[in-house]
């Protein structure tokens, strides 16, 4: 993913930063507690589209 992108991409949510994960393929958001899939390089920025993140995921472990 474009690097200039991922600085202006934001939650839908709660418009707060959003963190890409090491493998590339989810976009994470640590206050609202979801990952936002990204499909072909594309983020899927809907909230019916993201999983919520677990426990040990919210905790970075």
């Amino acid at each position: 993913m474009d690097p200039k992108l991922l600085d202006i991409l934001a939650c839908p949510l709660c418009k707060g930063p959003l963190k890409l994960v090491a493998d590339k393929s989810e976009l994470i958001c640590k206050t609202d507690g979801l990952a936002y899939p990204v499909r072909d390089g594309i983020p899927v920025m809907l909230e019916t589209e993201a999983r919520t993140l677990n426990t040990d995921e919210r905790l970075d472990k």
